[in-house]
């Protein structure tokens, strides 16, 4: 049985204007390739994410840190309210077969280095680069959303196909 692949979508809760276009897109992206969108569920890149997803008629799950569904951003298919707060992020990495991380501060920071450990592949658009080595393999730089979600799915394979 195959399975669709989950595709975390991380980044800033407050994004710049080409944060949240790239996220739009990367949205779309998912949707189209009939990936599960998952992310943080609320504004900023999570919110451009989940409505450029939605737009393409994407499912769009938001692992909420508090504990009311109304938290979520409007484009969600399923909010989930864990009540973890920034413990939520553990949650989303492991939930996820790859994520795309966008732009970002300390919270993405924190999901990358969980996605390094676990071995999930990080595919980062203008978002953190570690420079020490050994850490740099935790996350590879993409140019554009279209190359992001391609190598994301790629990195799915062995999900979809259920092992």
């Amino acid at each position: 049985m195959a399975y669709a692949p989950y595709i975390g979508v991380i980044g800033a809760s407050e994004a710049s204007a080409g944060e949240a276009q790239l996220a739009e897109q990367v949205g779309d992206a998912l949707a189209r390739a009939g990936a599960v969108m998952i992310c943080g569920g609320r504004g900023g890149v999570m919110a451009a994410a989940s409505k450029g997803a939605a737009r393409a008629g994407g499912t769009i799950v938001g692992l909420l840190p508090g504990e009311h569904r109304a938290d979520g951003n409007e484009w969600l298919s399923i909010a989930l309210p864990t009540g973890l707060g920034e413990l939520r992020n553990g949650l989303l990495v492991r939930c996820s077969d790859a994520l795309i991380a966008i732009g970002g501060s300390w919270g993405t920071l924190s999901e990358i280095a969980l996605a390094a450990r676990r071995g999930r592949p990080v595919f980062g658009l203008q978002t953190w680069t570690p420079q020490r080595p050994g850490l740099a393999e935790g996350i590879v730089a993409m140019s554009d959303p279209g190359s992001a979600v391609r190598a994301a799915l790629a990195a799915t394979m062995g999900a979809r196909q259920g092992t």
